[in-house]
């Protein structure tokens, strides 16, 4: 099947001589075109049982390279599973509207934290509210900036536990629907992002009036899904969502004669499945567009789930909610291989019988 990386080592050096990358963009490039060659370097292993001889290429560990996710997304998952409560959780999306775009292609890294902090904001000070739920809750938030068409699209998803601490200590839980009306977290969402953007320093000079007129007249938009099943759901859904890159690889239909053809999912038109044909040009652009800034986190953890003293807080909240508390183990790589494949990643495959073991490092090449 074609790869993103096939598409970069056959066209992106063209496209970098017509296109400005910036340094993110060029780094998630290079890792992407490098990730498991000899240009990223190595080791031989051998299985002492048959004498077979394995090559294998170091990953490029890029947070954009859709081969280097599945690994992280189950050492995510399997940290995260401790931390889930045995209560209801729901799905809550946040978007902004298209007239910001500009905003966020110059000012990214300012405009994606204000992003986080309103939706931070919004979920805290409306839960707090006793019209609502009158308790602490905690959430996750993760950050995506595509469409399923490539398209730039900033929205965020936040997992939501269904209750809440009291200030008198005591958990409370949310109605069986979800405890904030989506009309009310839309409307304090917007005020909450158009007040922020117009304190903020970075903007100054660069916010036209008519487009904030033009942002506080629109209903923005933010829904919220069913509630997951158990946690075991909540945890599935997580990782799929923290560790998905723009596109994966298993979207990419075809790679020839300069396009690049993909299925994508349309939302407007039931959900059906599409087919969309790019310049190969036009997919590298659409693709670098979701680049993050270097050091951007776009995981976080807020309220009761967020860092500081957590460990002592989620325990408090477990036993409040007659939730299991269990010993975190920590797997190593090769039980998350296994989990990963199916089968023992050591295991010989052409003898079936011995391990294989490492046998000499290999270098990246000079000059690379």
């Amino acid at each position: 099947m074609p790869e993103i990386q096939e598409i970069f080592d056959e066209y992106g050096a063209e496209y970098c001589q017509s296109h400005a990358l910036s340094p993110e963009q060029g780094k998630a490039m290079r890792a992407i075109t490098d990730c498991r060659t000899a240009r990223l370097g190595g080791h031989i292993d051998v299985c002492p049982a048959c004498g077979y001889i394995r090559p294998s290429y170091n990953s490029c560990r890029n947070r954009h390279c859709p081969k280097c996710q599945a690994f992280a997304k189950e050492r995510w998952i399997e940290n995260q599973k401790y931390d889930l409560l045995g209560v209801v959780y729901f799905h809550v999306v946040f978007t902004v509207p298209a007239e910001l775009h500009s905003l966020f292609f110059c000012c990214d890294r300012a405009m994606y934290n204000l992003l986080f902090r309103a939706v931070a904001e919004t979920l805290s000070q409306l839960a707090s509210d006793r019209k609502y739920l009158g308790a602490r809750i905690g959430f996750t938030s993760v950050l995506h900036t595509w469409g399923q068409n490539l398209s730039f699209h900033p929205h965020i998803h936040s997992i939501v536990p269904a209750g809440g601490l009291t200030q008198v200590m005591q958990w409370r839980n949310s109605r069986k629907k979800f405890f904030i009306p989506v009309k009310a977290l839309s409307r304090k969402f917007r005020g909450k992002f158009l007040a922020l953007l117009r304190q903020a320093p970075e903007f100054a000079g660069k916010l036209e009036q008519a487009v904030i007129d033009s942002c506080y007249r629109k209903e923005w938009v933010v829904y919220c899904k069913p509630p997951f099943k158990d946690a075991a759901c909540v945890v599935e859904y997580l990782g799929r969502y923290t560790h998905r890159v723009a596109i994966s690889n298993s979207r990419i239909l075809s790679v020839s004669d300069g396009k690049v053809s993909f299925k994508w999912r349309d939302y407007k038109d039931g959900s059906r499945w599409k087919i969309m044909s790019l310049t190969a040009g036009e997919f590298i652009r659409r693709f670098l567009l979701h680049a993050l800034p270097k050091g951007f986190m776009k995981i976080r953890h807020y309220g009761i789930l967020g860092n500081r003293d957590k460990v002592k807080r989620l325990k408090f909240c477990k036993l409040l909610t007659g939730t299991r508390i269990t010993e975190k183990l920590v797997l190593s790589a090769n039980d998350l291989l296994f989990k990963i494949c199916g089968h023992d990643p050591c295991l010989c495959p052409a003898c079936g019988q011995g391990k294989i073991e490492f046998y000499i490092n290999l270098p990246p090449p000079v000059g690379v």
